[in-house]
């Protein structure tokens, strides 16, 4: 087992009288792809966006390698270890998108060598190079996902949240992210993973977090999933899941 990155401590969020996640504990490992799995309302991107910082938790904590992100200055270098990739894309459409990716390594404090050195192993990594000099709104859906993942690559960072990456995409544009995800997994980087698409989860995760009402339903890897079931797709596995606990909302 690789070393811990990053424990996620009896996370508790409410708004209002709502209470959208009830406790939630979860921990990531460097080097492994979590996909978190959960009916509209289990608390999939309230959970996603207490990681990524976006909101604060009502009650609970999240270590980064075994530190309170929330304690000193510690917030600051978490960050800066943090990559996030938002559902909707959200490109400067008045910036090239060279630019885009320059001004998020400028962000980082990186200097203009070490940024030029990684737009140019970015884009070749991910077939953007012909692109650089265009601006977003010649791009496909696709591409644009993948100039979002791009950004959220450009400081090396060490955890990548990727939220509904591949949403409303083509197959064949889907499959082909899905090797750019694996490839994170293959430098060492951890992926948590909101998505529904259960078939994009089992190929891609390492282990699944299964959500529901705000709580953690399940956490294994996909193959014990669907041992344990016996079922030949975890989407199968999914479902029955749900039908036992949520019966009217599958």
């Amino acid at each position: 087992m690789n070393k811990i990155l990053l424990e996620i401590q009896n996370v508790k969020k409410r708004f209002g009288d709502k209470e959208a996640l009830k406790g939630v504990s979860l921990t990531l490992y460097e080097g492994e792809v979590v996909s978190l799995l959960g009916v509209n309302g289990a608390g999939k991107t309230t959970l996603s966006s207490i990681v990524a910082t976006l909101k604060p938790p009502t009650e609970g904590d999240l270590l980064f390698k075994g530190k309170s992100i929330y304690e000193g200055d510690n917030m600051t270098a978490y960050r800066q270890a943090l990559g996030f990739c938002p559902q909707r894309p959200n490109l400067n459409s008045m910036l090239t998108l060279e630019d885009n990716l320059r001004f998020a390594g400028r962000y980082y404090r990186m200097s203009e060598q070490a940024i030029d050195q990684r737009i140019e192993q970015l884009s070749k990594q991910l077939g953007l190079t012909e692109f650089l000099k265009k601006h977003s709104t010649i791009l496909s859906g696709g591409y644009k996902q993948r100039f979002l993942i791009a950004r959220s690559l450009m400081h090396n960072p060490k955890l990548v949240i990727l939220d509904e990456p591949t949403v409303a995409l083509d197959p064949h544009v889907r499959h082909q992210l899905w090797e750019q995800i694996r490839g994170m997994k293959d430098l060492g980087i951890t992926v948590l993973l909101t998505t529904h698409y259960i078939d994009e989860a089992e190929f891609l995760s390492d282990r699944v977090c299964v959500l529901d009402q705000g709580s953690v339903k399940l956490v294994d890897t996909p193959n014990n999933l669907m041992s344990t079931f016996a079922k030949s797709r975890l989407e199968d596995v999914f479902l029955q899941l749900m039908n036992e606990s949520n019966p009217e909302k599958v």
